[in-house]
């Protein structure tokens, strides 16, 4: 979807979407990522944390959505930014039960800083750990975009028993980049996640923004490429959305195939944890 900067406007559109999702019989819903705002990451502006929520069960947003996922019998992950204290700041998601109840919520630990999409600005890293919430409908393991480029947060998602992993996205093109870059830049993306879905034998289903967000101070924008997706554990797109229409995207997964899938291909079972300690290293000497 696309957002303005009304955050109610962009909430009951989100509802409205989600209302669409029911009808074609959608069990899991997520949101993309900072669903009730503009991606204002464009910036750093002391202005915009006030934008942020206190993300707990009493939160007028959190209560709507546990009773819209009450009355409908579905699961919902939807991203906020969350006002922990003051000045402290996280980009986090939460997941609530299709009987309404508030399961908890993850706290995206990769942050970027990149020009336009200045997170370290706003948000600190989060200290929740990996998360797997079990649903009515299955493990969902949380995670945000910039956490889709580390296969260590997908491998340690995994493990925790995740049947699907999902990243709420804002992610884009730079109009200056698009012509010279922007293949190689998709490509990029969407392969580095179907490979999360081979090597950790489960489904991924990454969730980004449509349309173009002029930048707030003027420069360029961000041309948000869309295209979300679900793989499979083949790493094969079971279906993939448009690059610039607002949609329900819609896939059939099956969570009983991946105990056969990960006895077939047993990376887990072959794994050498012996020789995995340099891994928390930041760096290794030639």
């Amino acid at each position: 979807m696309t957002c303005s900067w009304n955050k109610d406007e962009n909430f009951q559109k989100f509802l409205s979407l989600c209302e669409k999702a029911t009808s074609e019989e959608a069990n899991i819903i997520v949101s993309q990522e900072l669903f009730l705002t503009p991606y204002f990451c464009q910036v750093e502006n002391w202005d915009y944390f006030a934008l942020a929520d206190e993300i707990t069960p009493e939160n007028r947003y959190i209560k709507e959505l546990s009773r819209f996922a009450r009355d409908k019998s579905v699961v919902l992950v939807a991203s906020f930014f969350e006002k922990r204290a003051k000045g402290v700041y996280h980009n986090t998601v939460v997941v609530i039960d299709a009987d309404g109840e508030f399961l908890g919520k993850y706290r995206k630990i990769h942050i970027p800083d990149d020009p336009h999409f200045y997170e370290k600005f706003y948000f600190t890293p989060g200290d929740l750990g990996y998360k797997v919430f079990k649903t009515k409908y299955g493990n969902i393991g949380t995670l945000i975009c910039w956490d889709q480029w580390f296969p260590e947060a997908a491998r340690l998602t995994a493990m925790k028993g995740a049947d699907i992993i999902v990243y709420p996205t804002a992610i884009g093109w730079l109009p200056s980049e698009k012509e010279e870059y922007g293949k190689s830049q998709y490509n990029a993306w969407e392969t580095v996640q179907r490979g999360h879905s081979v090597a950790n034998g489960c489904y991924v289903a990454a969730v980004n923004r449509v349309g173009f967000e002029p930048s707030p101070d003027g420069n360029e924008g961000i041309e948000f490429w869309g295209q979300s997706f679900v793989s499979n554990p083949y790493g094969e797109i079971v279906i993939k959305g448009s690059p610039d229409r607002e949609e329900v995207v819609l896939a059939q997964l099956d969570f009983n195939s991946l105990d056969e899938f990960r006895t077939v291909w047993p990376f887990f079972r072959d794994r050498r944890v012996d020789t995995y300690k340099d891994i928390t290293k930041v760096w290794l000497k030639d």
